[in-house]
């Protein structure tokens, strides 16, 4: 492809490193090499990715009322959750439940800024083990940064291939559990181990194994900075009482170097000692002291550093810290803000409405699917005969017996007319023949509704269909 000139007349606002020749339209990824920090942010992130990782990987484990806590049993179109199992008729809930999740990211962020990106979102949190693993192979900052320029030997290869085999490792266990959920962990293990798992198993556990491996591994900021869409629209959560990490300038500037024990006001500088060691800690390469940027997943490493450095200095802590964009000013933080109260009520009332239908939800549902290769049948005794494949989904964890009725036209008779035992968990499927005196029907095409009733009362549960029959004598 021919090289693209750039025209003459912005050739001068071009940046000095820039070749006058090309417009480029990316940017070559530079390596960020981090270093490592201890802190208060960081001992927290302890109690808050932990959880993450040890729920992940443990749930399939777990057996609840005879089936794996956590599967989405595709096949079988049910879906355990622990204590609760859900059909595909329950997927209205499923819409309910990310828009509830979604309020209560808006509500947060709002609130306490970038929190979960920081803390608790599974990108976040896989490389940050990556990063733990790459730390114990290759050394700290500057040992990785010294390998990375250093020739091929053997020292650089086995470091680099520890560093890869515990990456594939950690990637393979996240593939095998995520197709655990759906497969079913035991049943995923055993099938591999004997060479019986099926070709579509085996592909999904390699993508995700893949997957992991390259986005924790590889891309890293890369995801948060231009994949995330929450990177784009979280400013527009955003306030000037939002909690946000943040240099504060006014204590901070001008810059310098100098010795421990130097006043800096003496000096002549501020409180930033202009170490750096904000930027290198920082996952996604930024300078904090640059302003909010969406690059920032407020993870509050530089603020562990910052921290760091102001004891050694013998400064007080929180030249960079979470704080707000008024605080900064000296305006009193305030909770009474239109756009948080706004989210945090729609999210009680959603929340409430949720667990309403959540837990009085009955266990019963009825599909009624009227037979379309024949209107109707005109049948020995002179009536008139539909025919309708009836679906009666027991969603309950115990069997149930259930009477099937149907309303709205004239003495029917229901062929066959016996009660229907539906096991646990099941899906009884009938085919039902509707008979009705044509001479008591009022019009050719008559709404009719099927009900069915539980034994003991307890879970009724009905189905709209048609009848269909002869033109009545004198109509149209």
């Amino acid at each position: 492809m021919p090289e693209q000139q750039v025209p003459q007349d912005i050739q001068g606002e071009l940046p000095d490193n820039t070749d006058s020749r090309v417009l480029k339209l990316y940017e070559k990824r530079e390596k960020i090499f981090t270093r490592s920090v201890e802190g208060v942010y960081q001992r927290l992130r302890l109690f808050t990715g932990w959880p993450l990782l040890i729920g992940y990987f443990l749930s399939p484990w777990l057996i609840v009322e005879g089936h794996q806590a956590i599967l989405f049993d595709l096949p079988a179109r049910k879906f355990h959750i622990f204590w609760l199992t859900f059909w595909p008729q329950d997927f209205v809930l499923l819409a309910w439940a990310l828009i509830i999740s979604a309020f209560a990211l808006f509500f947060v962020t709002t609130l306490l800024g970038r929190v979960w990106c920081g803390y608790t979102c599974p990108q976040t949190v896989w490389t940050a083990i990556f990063m733990w693993a790459e730390q114990v192979a290759e050394g700290e900052r500057h040992q990785r940064i010294r390998l990375d320029k250093a020739p091929w030997n053997l020292e650089k290869l086995a470091r680099r291939g520890l560093k890869h085999g515990m990456w594939l490792g950690f990637a393979a266990l996240t593939g095998i559990t995520f197709v655990g959920y759906f497969y079913g962990i035991r049943d995923l293990l055993h099938d591999a181990v004997t060479f019986q798992l099926p070709v579509v198993a085996a592909f999904w556990t390699c993508f995700f194994t893949g997957a992991t491996y390259v986005n924790a591994g590889w891309m890293r900021e890369q995801v948060c900075k231009y994949m995330c869409p929450y990177a784009r629209f979280q400013s527009a959560m955003f306030d000037k009482d939002t909690l946000i990490v943040s240099y504060d300038a006014a204590r901070g500037e001008p810059r310098g170097a100098r010795k421990k024990g130097v006043d800096p006001k003496a000096a002549g500088v501020g409180d930033c000692i202009d170490c750096t060691y904000c930027v290198q800690v920082c996952p996604t390469g930024i300078d904090i002291r640059n302003g909010l940027q969406y690059e920032c997943i407020n993870c509050a490493l530089c603020v562990d550093a910052c921290d760091s450095i102001m004891d050694k200095m013998g400064y007080d802590r929180g030249l960079i810290s979470y704080t707000t964009e008024h605080a900064l000013a000296g305006t009193p933080w305030t909770w009474k803000r239109p756009k948080l109260v706004g989210y945090g009520i729609a999210l009680v009332v959603m929340i409430a409405a949720f667990s309403t239908v959540l837990f009085t939800r009955v266990p019963l549902e009825l599909d009624v699917l009227r037979n379309r290769g024949t209107l109707y049948q005109e049948v020995a005794g002179g009536y008139v005969q539909n025919t309708f494949t009836v679906k009666v989904i027991n969603m309950d964890k115990v069997p149930h017996t259930y009477e099937l009725t149907v309303e709205g036209i004239p003495s029917p008779k229901l062929l066959p007319d016996q009660p229907v035992n539906v096991s646990a968990g099941t899906i009884e499927e009938l085919s039902v023949n509707v008979l009705v005196d044509p001479d008591q029907l009022s019009s050719d095409n008559t709404k009719i509704r099927f009900r069915v009733q539980s034994e003991d009362g307890r879970y009724r549960a009905s189905s709209p269909s048609r009848f269909l029959g002869p033109v009545p004598v004198g109509g149209d």
